[in-house]
């Protein structure tokens, strides 16, 4: 499930929870909020960065960790364990 971020758009009219803003998880299909569930005051929904999974950095750790072999290719049809 998604999660988007929503502010108030006046803040002079808001609860502490829209003011400073907040993250809510909602399906694909529910149509976005317009007001504050608390205060009811008008909301504008916010752009983030989207989350990405852990980084491939420690991919290779992670593998070995779990027992897991890696093939590097020497040549045509030749394959090295790297462990």
């Amino acid at each position: 499930m998604p999660t988007y971020e929503y502010e108030a758009c006046d803040t002079t009219k808001a609860c502490p929870i829209c003011r400073n803003g907040f993250e809510i998880y909602q399906p694909l299909d529910t149509p976005r909020l317009t007001t504050c569930p608390e205060c009811g005051a008008p909301l504008r929904k916010c752009f983030s960065a989207p989350a990405i999974g852990r980084s491939q950095s420690s991919f290779d750790q992670r593998a070995k960790e779990a027992g897991f072999s890696k093939l590097q290719r020497v040549s045509k049809g030749e394959y090295e364990k790297k462990y």
